[in-house]
């Protein structure tokens, strides 16, 4: 019983890690190529979200659902890098976080203004509800077994874009030398809202997936992104190999922290302490494990030491 829990719980630090990734990879690319701190990413992942549970809920097919978060989520980020993004990027940081943060309020008072103040909820498809048998015995969600296929899938093709086709080439040298790439005749604007419009798509999909197993809100956006940046933090910026094993570390502990803490502190102290106490440190985990990080290295796991 104790294993079973155990890989369950396993599986859904993973299933949370590879989500996390889906919203980190985008993050994490936008900044290492363009030096933007974007805060509304939160806000492409809430609107992938609304457009998947909209468009299901009018067809009834979650294909669809997830089609229409894909291309919703990626032309609202083109729209907001060509109209706003694009003339921030000469701009400091403190400048880009109060832009960023201004297009919170807007998606956010919009989103609300167009679909209400209610939740939304976006159903899990008939053939992927209920649970399927993993070896050992173990009955676990079939839906959340698909997300982290998913996941894992979507992981991979970006890895193949970023490393195997030109237009990755062009995304690698634009992070490490924009001025050189754009005197060899690459459209830098062009490049600059595909990475956005990219990493847009990425948030708007997580959001699509996630949607089906929460509720479907306005500013279900913004907790994420906390979690996002941690990822970054830890896997090192403008790294897509550090987002995966960032979104990774992080899903596993914030899932097992929670679950095994107050368990383990039972053995040493009274139960109610012990719930109390392990569930303080359990949401401080992540942010323990990124400390950690930074003191053994400055720029993240893979992040590039500074020369």
């Amino acid at each position: 019983m104790a294993a079973t829990l155990v890989i369950e719980q396993l599986l859904n630090g993973l299933q949370f890690g590879v989500m996390l990734f889906l919203m980190a990879a985008g993050l994490t690319l936008i900044f290492g190529v363009m030096g933007l701190i974007n805060l509304a990413h939160g806000s492409l992942y809430m609107i992938g979200a609304f457009a998947a549970a909209a468009v299901a809920g009018l067809t009834g097919s979650f294909v669809l659902a997830l089609v229409a978060a894909l291309v919703v989520a990626a032309a609202a980020g083109a729209l907001v890098e060509m109209l706003v993004i694009r003339r921030l990027y000469q701009s400091a940081h403190l400048d880009q976080v109060l832009a960023t943060f201004a297009l919170i309020l807007i998606f956010s008072e919009g989103t609300r203004w167009v679909f209400g103040s209610f939740p939304l909820f976006l159903d899990i498809p008939d053939h992927l509800s209920g649970p399927v048998s993993l070896p050992g015995g173990i009955e676990y969600p079939k839906y959340r077994l698909v997300l982290i296929i998913a996941g894992l899938l979507v992981g991979l093709g970006l890895w193949a874009l970023i490393e195997r086709t030109r237009i990755g080439v062009q995304i690698r040298a634009g992070k490490n030398d924009r001025e050189m790439i754009a005197a060899l005749g690459v459209d830098i604007a062009w490049l600059y809202t595909l990475v956005f419009a990219l990493g847009a798509a990425l948030a708007g999909l997580a959001g699509a997936l996630v949607g089906a197993i929460q509720s479907v809100q306005v500013g279900m956006g913004e907790p994420v992104l906390i979690l996002a940046f941690v990822v970054i933090v830890i896997g090192g910026i403008g790294s897509i190999n550090g987002a995966f094993i960032g979104a990774l570390l992080v899903g596993l502990t914030d899932t097992l922290g929670g679950i095994f803490l107050p368990e383990l502190l039972k053995l040493f102290m009274e139960p109610s302490a012990a719930t109390s106490l392990g569930s303080s440190i359990a949401s401080m985990a992540i942010y323990i494990l990124m400390s950690l990080v930074l003191i053994w290295r400055p720029t993240g796991l893979f992040g590039a030491r500074a020369a």
